[in-house]
């Protein structure tokens, strides 16, 4: 009789699984015809190479940086985009951030807002197959740093409104370009420029900066191109480990060095991850992607009330960006010990890098860490900043952006996603609810590892790609 009822069980269980499944389809595409969009391709490609032979490297320390290179770049933009500096004020702020205003038919409505920064990292120019500021043309592609992060959004942004400006095209409301020359080291124009929306009591309709792109063989059983729209971004946070000893020889250690404790909690760091949290944006995600998936993968992400750990297991195993979505991540990345081989140090640190899961903030991660590793010797201090808030997807930006994304790439599965770096965007938080990070760019494996790394590289087309891209959502505002 029991083996009657588990069996009923089972059988009704697997019914609801199978049924929930065959349901989990996406709904019938709405077939939309877009006109194409004219401009001088080439033209745009010649202003993003101009952009990328500017040194604008920024360092944590200014006094490395070459401070004439920023200027000949903001220079440069009155050559490149004519119309634009006719047409739009330029304010500049403290710490290299600038604002573009175009004004639109109104000053009283929303007005959108688009974002990029125009400094760069540092090169390693040794191990590069072209010099990183030559803005080469090879295989098809433009070579040279910041060519995708994120000189190219700022080409495809103003070589957008210069085309439109050049047509007599007037926005319905004030439209701003909002650019930063330090997000790589966490600088302060891009603040500047958000508060100063603040105190001007200026709404936008949306903000849109960098983040997510048009990729490939990204998501579980999708093979197509995905268009992932960031809604939100993970906080980040530096947890640093101290440990203490009274010092002395090598030759006499006790039974544990300071070394040794450390690398003790972070064993166990390791052993035990954050637990997983299926957050609102990467619901939409899942949702909206896991439609589209393999049969197996629809299973499981129709049914994730039932097949969540399972989804745990695969994201623990597979690592990378499928685990960062789910999770608060800990990387340790920095140790500090003895400054001779011969002696104890009196005190050891290392430093793990934290991207914070919504719903995780500084301060619960530094008690996670704290229950963690479970050692009162081993001091815990932190500094960072919480995740985003989550952005609307119900709304004007929202949709003008996605259908600019499926109209610059045709066939694409547009859906939003968990940003799992760091931008400019945070910002805006308090001054907007629909803040976007995409960049304007359908990336390669190799063109996305190649950001902060060697060879940065985009191709010729998808530079024309961001133009058009950009001037199909400015011509709806």
């Amino acid at each position: 009789m029991v083996g009657i009822i588990i069996a009923c069980i089972v059988a009704a269980l697997l019914a609801v699984v199978l049924i929930r499944t065959a349901a989990f389809r996406p709904a019938a595409a709405e077939k939309k015809e877009y006109a194409p969009v004219e401009f001088d391709r080439e033209a745009a490609v010649e202003n993003l190479r101009e952009l990328v032979r500017c040194r604008t490297v920024s360092y944590y320390d200014h006094s490395l940086e070459d401070d004439a290179e920023f200027e000949k770049l903001i220079t440069l933009l009155g050559k490149l985009y004519p119309a634009v500096s006719r047409e739009c004020e330029l304010i500049r702020f403290e710490d290299r951030g600038l604002l573009f205003r175009w004004k639109g038919a109104s000053s009283e409505g929303e007005c959108p807002v688009f974002m990029a920064h125009y400094d760069v990292v540092p090169v390693e120019e040794q191990f590069w197959d072209v010099d990183p500021f030559s803005a080469e043309i090879k295989d098809g592609a433009v070579w040279g740093r910041g060519t995708v992060d994120t000189k190219n959004s700022l080409n495809g942004i103003l070589t957008a409104a210069d085309n439109l400006i050049s047509r007599g095209f007037v926005p319905k409301n004030d439209m701003y370009f909002a650019f930063s020359g330090g997000e790589e080291v966490e600088g302060e124009g891009a603040r500047h420029i958000a508060l100063w929306f603040k105190e001007k009591g200026i709404v936008p309709a949306f903000v849109l900066d960098e983040g997510g792109a048009v990729v490939e063989n990204v998501f579980p059983g999708v093979s197509g191109p995905c268009g992932l729209i960031g809604i939100a971004e993970k906080g980040m946070c530096n947890l640093t480990f101290t440990a203490n000893s009274d010092g002395g020889h090598a030759s006499a250690p006790g039974p544990h060095t300071p070394i040794g404790i450390l690398s003790k909690a972070c064993a166990r760091m390791e052993a035990h991850p954050f637990k997983r949290r299926f957050t609102a944006p990467v619901l939409a995600m899942f949702d909206t992607l896991g439609r589209h998936s393999s049969f197996v993968y629809r299973m499981i992400f129709a049914n994730l009330w039932l097949f969540g750990g399972v989804l745990d297991m695969i994201c623990k195993k597979s690592g990378g960006e499928l685990n960062a979505l789910v999770r608060t991540t800990v990387a340790f990345t920095q140790m500090n010990g003895s400054k001779a081989v011969n002696v104890i140090p009196p005190t050891a640190s290392m430093t793990a890098n934290l991207r914070l899961n919504p719903g995780d903030t500084v301060e619960s991660a530094v008690a996670y860490a704290k229950a963690t590793v479970k050692d009162d010797s081993v001091m815990i201090t932190a500094e960072g900043r919480d995740p985003s808030p989550i952005s609307r997807t119900d709304c004007f930006g929202w949709d003008v952006i996605s259908d600019a994304v499926r109209a610059a790439w045709p066939g694409s599965l547009v859906a939003p996603y968990l940003m799992v770096q760091c931008s400019d965007s945070r910002h805006y938080s308090d001054v907007s609810d629909r803040v976007y990070k995409f960049s304007a760019a359908d990336l390669t494996a190799e063109e996305r590892h190649s950001i902060h790394g060697n060879n940065e590289h985009i191709r010729i087309e998808t530079v024309g790609r961001a133009v058009e891209f950009f001037m199909r959502i400015m011509m709806e505002c």
